[in-house]
């Protein structure tokens, strides 16, 4: 068990929760909230994330990608802990209990829904696999800001809400959500770049270099908080200690990030990863408190 659930990267799990949950924020701050809807969403996002990491650690090891002792989190197909056919068919197991999760959101939703739910998993299976895997060829950072920031958001809050209204709200809370959830790939990558490069799987960061990912990770941060102006003015002084809060723990990520080598950015993945939850959670809860 304890192969399978390293198999599902629970460190990175907050990054498709906070989504959802300032999804529900945006939804909030509309005067509308769903339960059961929210609820479906956030089953829906985890199984997908879950998906995706198990399609990562399948279609990497079948593509020559991993290699044993790597410096990141073990990899139990490589590590001969797991077979490549299990894993396989824990992926598309997890996309079909997704998809039946997906349906269930037609109860509450128009019928096309199901076009989202579709490239949704499309991207999960495309992320690794397919002729043009978007992670080996500097598209993952793009991939993450639109499926991890701008769909969850702007479609948990449809689904609350039944309309794009006030997308003043929501478009931009979607994308300082991408951004932040970005962040949490640059430290992934920053830490694999050696490895990455050696087998030409051409992330952002082997690309581009540590130094200017680096940089990056810090004003991806920032511009998050800035782009969000239009719904801090809607929370008045309660924007204030959420942005204060927020730009604290960057910082000390980002200052974390920049003395780190290897393994050591283990940590530091799981850490900018729950600074987002953080971060999702102190809005919905402000936004409770904002819409009472």
């Amino acid at each position: 068990m304890r192969k399978w659930i390293e198999a599902m990267r629970l460190r990175t799990l907050p990054v498709s929760l906070a989504g959802v949950i300032c999804g529900c924020g945006c939804a909030l701050l509309q005067g509308s909230f769903n339960t059961v809807t929210a609820l479906l969403c956030v089953l829906f996002a985890a199984l997908a994330q879950v998906a995706s990491n198990f399609g990562n650690e399948y279609y990497d090891y079948r593509n020559g990608i991993d290699k044993k002792g790597r410096e990141g989190f073990r990899r139990g197909v490589t590590e001969g802990e797991i077979s490549p056919l299990a894993m396989k068919r824990a992926t598309y197991a997890t996309l079909s209990a997704a998809a039946v999760i997906g349906c269930l959101m037609l109860f509450y939703g128009p019928w096309w829904l199901v076009l989202v739910g579709i490239t949704i998993m499309l991207f999960a299976l495309g992320y690794s696999a397919g002729p043009y895997p978007l992670s080996h060829h500097g598209l993952g950072d793009v991939a993450v800001i639109i499926f991890f920031g701008i769909v969850p958001v702007t479609f948990t809050c449809y689904l609350q809400t039944g309309s794009f209204n006030n997308l003043y709200i929501t478009l931009p809370t979607s994308l300082a959500v991408g951004l932040l959830a970005a962040n949490v790939l640059v430290v992934n990558n920053y830490r694999d770049m050696d490895d990455d490069k050696a087998v030409n799987k051409r992330t952002t960061v082997v690309i581009f270099g540590r130094c200017v990912m680096g940089w990056c990770y810090l004003l991806w941060g920032m511009t998050a908080m800035a782009i969000m102006y239009p719904v801090w003015m809607k929370l008045h002084l309660w924007a204030l200690p959420i942005i204060a809060l927020y730009l604290t723990l960057h910082i000390r990520n980002w200052l974390y990030l920049r003395r780190a080598t290897g393994a050591a950015l283990n940590p530091l993945l799981g850490k900018t990863a729950v600074t987002l939850l953080i971060f999702s959670l102190i809005f919905l809860a402000t936004a409770i408190a904002t819409s009472n």
